[in-house]
């Protein structure tokens, strides 16, 4: 079940009420003719479709393998950027903050707070996102079981904010690799939260020499379709026009025209399941 308090971000969005919800667009916003572009293809996809949708791009990448990635376009334009596809498509949208004075600053350009999965035990940035009044989506950190989240969720809960999301995204295998614990979908829906599988990150083969993240994007649908079989409330998948000219996580990316067959297989999957 969709939350009310999503259903009220959902309220511009004809769609089926018991489908799963996609958190999507690209990992880092590069420019504005990009988020346009991936904000108006994956709106019309998910119309068609009934599947409610939240806009996703990153203003700013403070986790980069290498001091000389790219981090972004400014915050102010990254954050605008994103508030413009909202408006635009009339999209609920969301981005990751890093640290507890960027929940007030990225607050009025963003429905959805994303704590990247690293930072998931910040207790000074989980409860400054919680006293936003915004939605808090947490990443469960790639070192802690779906059980432990549960601290997560009542630091945010202790800060008077009851509109919490989990995200699974994977679980540190050995140095340079990610495997997916399914348990953990229902032991995180126990903590009273919707819990979303992040179809993307969990394919990522950090800590690379090269200094760039590899990743398996030929498992993608893999991993979405066994989420959903699992019972995910909702996925989150990065997806990009052209993932190899990308100027983060372009390995781990799903390329744009790819998503329409795979949310078809996953909608008819849903029904089923």
């Amino acid at each position: 079940m969709i939350p009310a308090y999503l259903t009220e971000l959902f309220k511009h969005q004809q769609y089926d009420s018991n489908n799963f919800f996609l958190i999507a667009g690209p990992c880092v916003v590069e420019s504005e003719e990009l988020v346009m572009e991936v904000g108006d293809t994956v709106s019309r996809i998910c119309a068609d479709l009934g599947i409610p949708y939240v806009f996703k791009a990153s203003y700013r990448k403070a986790n980069r393998t290498s001091a000389s990635s790219f981090t972004g376009i400014g915050d102010d334009n990254g954050l605008s950027l994103i508030k413009k596809v909202g408006e635009t498509y009339q999209l609920p949208t969301t981005s990751d903050i890093h640290a507890h004075d960027e929940a007030a600053m990225a607050a009025p350009f963003i429905d959805i707070l994303q704590i990247p999965a690293f930072l998931c035990r910040q207790t000074d940035l989980l409860m400054a996102a919680a006293e936003t009044g915004k939605v808090v989506n947490v990443k469960k950190g790639q070192f802690l079981s779906g059980q432990s989240m549960k601290f997560a969720v009542d630091k945010i809960k202790l800060a008077g904010n009851q509109q919490i999301m989990l995200t699974e995204r994977g679980t540190t295998f050995g140095y340079q690799d990610l495997v997916v614990d399914y348990r953990n979908i229902p032991w995180m829906q126990e903590h009273g939260c919707p819990v979303i599988m992040d179809c993307t990150h969990s394919l990522q083969q950090p800590n690379q020499t090269s200094g760039v993240t590899g990743g398996n994007p030929q498992l993608i649908g893999t991993i979405a379709k066994a989420a959903i079989a699992a019972g995910a409330d909702g996925l989150f998948i990065e997806t990009h026009p052209n993932p190899s000219v990308a100027k983060s996580d372009g390995a781990n990316m799903l390329k744009l025209d790819l998503l329409k067959p795979l949310l078809e297989q996953l909608v008819k999957l849903r029904k089923a399941v």
